[in-house]
């Protein structure tokens, strides 16, 4: 598949999950160790399920974090400026289409960095919100949390892809 992929296969590959939900993938990989391929594949099809579920907050959400961050990680993301709905949509769908063609270990740093910005856009709005709105506040700060440590997980998976080491 990676090889030579199929722009059909790989259409109705990754609209899967749209067509059947997720839990199918969930019963397959959601238990496994976040450092694994399986692992990895789960968090970037949740990334992706996530963002289409509600695009307008995660367009919002990437926005917010661009600004606070000094990193190159939105370049390595890769949305297009400004951030819309219809932007984030379609990076989510980049990175997703990246694990089956193209670099593997790109499309995880990839994923990565959106979780990195996304992390960063949600503790710009937990701070924002901690005065007058403390649940949201606590909300948004669990989210930038599991942002991070997903963040995290893909930027390891990566590592282990380029040294031949990811299970």
């Amino acid at each position: 598949m990676r090889a030579d992929p199929d722009s059909g296969i790989l259409d109705r590959l990754i609209a899967y999950t749209d067509d059947h939900g997720i839990e199918t993938i969930a019963e397959l990989w959601s238990s496994a160790t976040a450092r694994s391929l399986p692992g990895a594949l789960w968090r970037i099809y949740l990334i992706r399920l996530l963002v289409h579920q509600d695009s307008e907050t995660a367009s919002y959400v990437y926005r917010r974090g661009v600004e606070e961050l000094i990193t190159i990680d939105p370049v390595v993301a890769g949305a297009a400026e400004p951030t819309s709905v219809a932007e984030i949509t379609a990076l989510a769908d980049e990175i997703l289409r990246g694990i089956f063609e193209g670099d593997f270990a790109i499309a995880l740093e990839r994923a990565a960095a959106f979780c990195r910005v996304s992390a960063a856009g949600c503790l710009a709005l937990a701070a924002d919100a901690e005065l007058i709105h403390p649940e949201r506040a606590r909300e948004l700060t669990r989210r930038a949390l599991r942002y991070s440590t997903f963040a995290s997980d893909l930027a390891s998976c990566a590592r282990l892809w380029r040294t031949d080491s990811l299970d």
